[in-house]
């Protein structure tokens, strides 16, 4: 059989407004999604409804994830994290293929920062292809915090995900320490798609905490120099990964995007 080649990415859009929260920057982000041509799309801070907004911009509604869905994504995903008076946000998974399930979890640790995990599953072409397991994550600014939310969200995979499943866990793991990033890989035996397995040894390849890790800068977006926003797989080989650079990417989200070309 034929590999199958996805492209995938991780973005944290910063609730689709300027720093201050003034301006919409939904138009920039629907351009931004079009010229990262991702088959699948982990976002992190959308805001599915904001009536305050929507009433400065004279609209009836203003929901970012029908507006970037409708870039070219007939399935979408989307779990809450936060309410407030004047809308919502949360965690969203927008794909080309066919999600099948999903459900949202609260891993908030305190009051103060409310976090999610969003879980889908989604059908890989053919009849007798695999179905894939999707989790979206946003982890918190506190080490202690982000150490228990990795915790939770590894006891779920072991729990709830066969270990033959092919595995995608993206997001915003504010992980700048890397304490997180090393406690996952060696958990759950995952990899980084900023690595690479070329030229090492094949002992390396089996005990994947002892590979070097080379993990992406993507904050800020105007000059990246912090390692928050990561793709994990399992069972899924990366081909390459970058990080697009530049003012048109800057202004779009204070998190620059990180891409990932897959094979299954």
């Amino acid at each position: 059989m034929d590999a199958l080649r996805l492209r995938v990415a991780t973005y944290n859009i910063h609730k689709g407004v300027t720093a201050f929260g003034r301006h919409s920057r939904v138009s920039e982000l629907r351009t931004a999604l079009h010229r990262i041509g991702a088959d699948i799309v982990f976002l992190q801070e959308v805001q599915d409804r904001n009536e305050r907004l929507a009433r400065r911009l004279a609209q009836e509604s203003h929901s970012q994830l029908e507006a970037l869905a409708g870039s070219g994504y007939e399935h979408r995903a989307y779990g809450v994290n936060a309410i407030y008076p004047h809308g919502n946000h949360g965690n969203a998974i927008l794909s080309r293929l066919p999600i099948e399930h999903f459900a949202n979890h609260d891993i908030s640790d305190h009051m103060l920062e409310k976090r999610g995990m969003l879980h889908a599953v989604a059908r890989l072409p053919g009849a007798q292809a695999p179905r894939i397991h999707l989790i979206c994550a946003h982890f918190g600014l506190v080490k202690g915090s982000r150490t228990r939310q990795a915790d939770w969200v590894a006891r779920f995979i072991e729990r709830e995900i066969p270990a033959s499943a092919p595995l995608i866990l993206a997001g915003d793991f504010n992980d700048w320490q890397r304490g997180v990033d090393a406690q996952l890989r060696k958990r759950l035996g995952m990899h980084d798609v900023s690595g690479s397995d070329a030229d090492r040894g094949w002992m390396d390849r089996l005990m994947v905490w002892r590979r070097p890790v080379h993990v992406a800068r993507t904050f800020p977006s105007l000059a990246p120099w912090l390692t928050l926003d990561r793709i994990y797989l399992r069972g899924i080989k990366a081909r390459s990964s970058h990080v697009p650079r530049g003012r048109n990417w800057a202004r779009c989200s204070d998190h620059a995007p990180l891409i990932a070309d897959l094979e299954l």
